[in-house]
């Protein structure tokens, strides 16, 4: 009974968590954005100039921590890496690019939706049609190859970063950027903010949610397993905006969100399809870079060049507005995602199956 329940209860807690953080100071369905915080660290530490995302967030580094105290305590901490590192970073950067086009990434989005804004519905749908192209080239032989064992200090390596930003945070404040208007300015108290990472981390760590995963298992495995954890989420937060009057339904009025429809749909496919190829969507990322997996440390180190690359080549939308050069971000970071695709499908066969 409680293995059943314990993707409902993931999801409840993350639930939980994010109206926390959106009720303490947070930008409101924002909670608990990886794409969108990862792209605040970027700017905190000096790699793109948009004054509204610069924050070194304390749940980014909260959900690494979090993850490898569990994976500790369980004994499931393995350093391993060597999977295509470089690839990985590629479509990390891909993914986030495509993120910020829609404005979130999977976490976002159903946040977003969880508030009412048809607008993610429409990058629901596109994150979908992401996944089904994805999962096409899966069944056809795609693969990163395997990934090898490796030393305990390459698997520590996020965790003690992350550790360094956060003692910098605390008490060196004046070695990082920070946005006194807009997105970034929104946030929570630190301890709030660390506590929910890490509480995240170690739960993300223990249900292996994954939204990618979700939705893939639901459509072709018929397992709902990890879908029930959505569902929950979904409930429980809709029901927290309503009780806290956050609930806003319709695409107009929206508080982080654009209404282009085409490319709400086109960037969340791109996230999708990235993010199967990955083998994880960001959150999945980021929990199997606190547990040891170097390889997806190299994907979080993507995923934040992806966030500086955005708001330097005005790839990225902002509230109310697409970003004037997104179109042609877009099909660049797709013609690179879907170039990796064909490559590693039919060009590139594997000599093992990893481990």
């Amino acid at each position: 009974m409680l293995d059943k329940l314990k993707m409902p209860l993931a999801g409840i807690l993350f639930a939980v968590v994010s109206i926390v953080l959106f009720t303490m100071g947070n930008p409101f369905n924002v909670g608990l954005c990886v794409a969108c915080f990862l792209r605040d660290i970027a700017g905190a530490l000096g790699l793109h100039g948009f004054t509204s995302g610069m924050y070194a967030r304390p749940e980014i580094m909260g959900l690494v921590l979090g993850a490898m105290i569990i994976s500790l305590i369980t004994r499931e901490f393995s350093s391993k890496g060597g999977s295509a590192p470089i690839t990985r970073f590629v479509l990390g950067a891909c993914v986030v690019i495509g993120a910020l086009i829609f404005l979130g990434c999977p976490t976002g989005m159903m946040l977003r939706i969880a508030g009412g804004d048809f607008n993610a519905i429409v990058g629901l749908f596109g994150f979908v049609a992401g996944i089904l192209v994805g999962m096409f080239f899966l069944n056809k032989g795609f693969s990163l190859k395997r990934a090898y064992k490796i030393s305990n200090s390459d698997g520590f390596a996020l965790p003690v970063m992350s550790v360094l930003l956060l003692v910098a945070l605390i008490f060196f404040p004046t070695l990082l950027n920070f946005s006194e208007a807009g997105f970034a300015s929104f946030r929570a108290p630190l301890i709030v903010s660390l506590a929910a990472g890490l509480i995240m981390g170690g739960v993300g760590f223990i249900s292996r949610l994954c939204f990618v995963a979700g939705i893939r298992d639901s459509i072709f495995f018929k397992n709902f397993a990890m879908l029930s954890a959505f569902v929950a989420f979904l409930v429980v937060l809709v029901i927290g905006n309503i009780i806290f009057g956050y609930f806003n339904l319709g695409f107009q009025n929206q508080l982080i969100a654009h209404t282009d429809g085409l490319w709400n749909f086109l960037g969340m496919a791109l996230v999708g399809l990235g993010s199967v190829l990955l083998g994880g969507c960001p959150f999945r990322q980021l929990i199997m870079a606190g547990s040891g997996n170097t390889d997806s440390v190299a994907t979080v180190f993507g995923m934040v060049f992806g966030g500086m690359i955005a708001h330097n080549f005005a790839l990225a939308s902002v509230p109310g507005q697409m970003g004037a050069n997104a179109p042609v971000g877009f099909a660049i970071a797709a013609a690179i995602v879907l170039t990796i695709a064909v490559y590693n499908t039919f060009f590139n066969k594997p000599t093992d199956k990893g481990i």
